[in-house]
């Protein structure tokens, strides 16, 4: 049962917070306070105790976490979104789908082929699908180097790769290439998995439960993962060198390979539509020019994901990203308490990031303000990687007068740029390629993705699971000092004269 304060409906409930943040209003300070490592500490500690259980959507730690955000943006001086249907809050419907069952066989020929146990992980779409003697075609990457889907797909099985094709600029990756592949009349799509995840850890992920946006397009009937073992024994039986297949498909031309391969599929489903939300907040500018900056982060992460026999059954996202919300506060109260700058600023913290970047794509679909009035958004997640004096990396980089206030406000920091192009690999695993893919300028600025193997040794590590617990080993050091470039970048993107704004 949930305690007293999530009986009170979480409308009424924001209602009371936001009206008692106007009782003590913010003093001004002449001048941006440096954010101190203490005051992060404070708000990361709060969002990773495990009273918020994890902050997984449609639970009662969603609540919390939304509490706790409209409070800390409401004292410090935010606004709900004018004329909002629900102030504070974006409703992000979404679709939950858990696995009961799944079952595939395949057939070569006539005769049955053997991939071993646990080769195969199945989703159904719906809660009950049953498919026979579906024709199967190896589709490679799925695309070719224009970005289209490279093969004849309609009714048969797509078993493709799941790494980013080594071809073309900017190709989906393989959420969107599994999607295309349905749109193209796939019946089902299984990819092959990756060596760079052990596959008892996809296993265990995959497992459990999957989640959409209510309004996505309709995915295959059948998604799911093979095995690189699995995958290569398929090929093998269908007469297909594995390694040979595997390297046709690196040129942008490839068009597949029709396999000798039928296959039975049957899954069952327990669906469960819900609503979660992005957060949304306005600082009004002092001279409004239609021009606006947006700061966003998700505050979602895994719950309560471990079995009730576990010693720690929570995935409390210290780190990813209790960390960023930290700095979104931060950086809200120094905006907010300062000189008010020029433009309207805008703070979202977004929903159901770590189930596909779907709170990101959902207000890219149904944005609370017009993209076209967002001269840049910054996107603050997994902050808390690196010490201070780190050099700043940008993923999104490449836009020359972007780059140059970036360059600038960093410089007169007295931080230095790291410009080596390793960020860039993480452009598409982050809620700004949501925002860019609409054409907004999305921009994540920081020292976490300048210093590889620190943050390689985070991911190898306690990424995503329960250990990622707040403790005195979180480097704040750099998180802090990242924060206040970004409060100095959200006064340079805000500035009339110093940013004319696209």
């Amino acid at each position: 049962m949930r305690p007293a304060m999530q009986k009170m409906t979480l409308r009424a409930g924001l209602a009371a917070i936001a009206l008692a943040a106007f009782v003590a209003p913010v003093s001004v300070l002449a001048a941006d306070a440096p954010v101190t490592e203490a005051e992060l500490a404070g708000h990361i500690e709060t969002l990773a105790s495990d009273a918020f259980e994890g902050r997984a959507p449609g639970t009662a730690g969603e609540d919390r976490t939304i509490a706790y955000i409209v409070g800390e943006w409401a004292k410090a001086g935010l606004e709900a979104v004018p004329d909002s249907v629900t102030p504070w809050l974006q409703p992000v419907p979404l679709v939950e789908v858990q696995p009961v069952s799944g079952t595939a066989k395949f057939k070569a020929g006539g005769r049955d082929i053997a991939l071993g146990d646990g080769g195969v992980i199945l989703t159904g779409r719906d809660t009950s699908v049953s498919l026979a003697d579906v024709p199967a075609i190896f589709v490679g990457y799925g695309v070719d180097g224009a970005g289209k889907v490279n093969a004849d797909v309609k009714g048969k099985l797509a078993i493709m790769l799941f790494d980013n094709a080594p071809f073309g600029d900017k190709l989906p990756r393989y959420r969107e290439r599994r999607q295309m592949l349905a749109d193209a009349g796939a019946a089902a799509v299984l990819v092959i998995a990756t060596d760079a995840v052990p596959w008892a850890q996809l296993r265990e992920a995959l497992g459990d439960k999957a989640t959409r946006l209510a309004d996505a397009k309709a995915g295959p009937q059948i998604s799911g993962f093979l095995s690189a073992e699995a995958a290569d024994a398929l090929l093998a039986k269908a007469g297909q060198s594995a390694a040979a297949a595997r390297e046709a498909a690196k040129s942008k031309d490839y068009r597949g390979a029709v396999l000798p391969v039928t296959a039975d599929f049957a899954a069952t489903s327990i669906i469960r539509a819900y609503d979660s939300h992005n957060v949304i907040a306005k600082l009004p500018g002092a001279k409004p020019d239609g021009k606006a900056v947006l700061f966003l982060g998700h505050w979602d992460h895994l719950g309560i994901c471990r079995p009730d026999d576990a010693a720690d059954r929570i995935c409390n996202g210290a780190v990813d990203n209790a960390s960023g919300i930290a700095v979104l506060i931060a950086a809200a109260k120094r905006l907010a308490a300062g000189t008010r700058p020029d433009r309207d600023i805008y703070f979202m913290a977004t929903t159901a990031e770590e189930k596909g970047l779907l709170g990101a794509h959902y207000f890219a679909d149904h944005p609370v303000v017009p993209l076209g009035d967002i001269t840049v958004a910054l996107n603050i997640d997994t902050i808390a990687i690196s010490p201070r004096g780190t050099p700043v990396a940008t993923i999104g980089r490449g836009q020359p007068t972007y780059d140059a206030v970036v360059r600038d406000v960093a410089t007169k920091l007295g931080r230095k740029l790291d410009e080596d192009g390793e960020a860039d690999a993480f452009i598409q695993r982050q809620d700004g390629w949501a925002l860019g893919a609409k054409g907004v300028t999305s921009l994540m600025v920081g020292g976490s993705f300048s210093d590889m193997p620190l943050l390689e040794a985070f991911l190898g590590s306690d990424y995503h699971t329960a250990n990622d617990n707040f403790s005195d080993k979180i480097p704040l050091g750099g998180a802090a000092e990242d924060a206040d470039l970004h409060v100095a970048l959200g006064r340079a993107f805000a500035d009339t004269q110093r940013w004319p704004g696209k």
